[in-house]
């Protein structure tokens, strides 16, 4: 997506100093616009009144989908980090995973409590 300025910047890979591609450079009202999405899509989408077993589900599919491209995003994200694919994949995004389906399994289980996140 576009910045409303049309300005971009450059990200590099850290260990060869390579150009990787130009993104758009967000200001103050492309912050805007993405809040107001925001808010809009909390008001007037699915998810407000989707059940909480829905919700958990559509968490259980997303860390699905991660482990299953888990290969890719792990050579996509150590070229933006420059840390090792390896490290991408045994920690980043076995975290991401284990904590969407942490918080998957607790999308219906309405107890009047709050959940410590540990």
């Amino acid at each position: 997506v576009d910045s409303a300025s049309g300005k971009q910047f450059d990200t590099f890979n850290p260990a060869t100093e390579e150009k990787i591609t130009s993104v758009a450079e967000a200001d103050v009202e492309d912050v805007n616009r993405a809040c107001r999405a925001a808010r809009d899509a909390f008001e007037n989408g699915p998810w407000r009144r989707m059940s909480g077993y829905d919700r958990g589900q559509m968490l259980f599919k997303l860390a699905d989908l991660i482990e299953k491209n888990q290969d890719e995003l792990s050579k996509l994200e150590s070229l933006d980090n420059g840390a090792t694919a390896k490290m991408t994949l045994s920690v980043n995004l076995q975290n991401i995973q284990k904590t969407l389906r942490y918080f998957a399994g607790f999308a219906d289980k309405i107890h009047g409590q709050t959940v410590p996140i540990v």
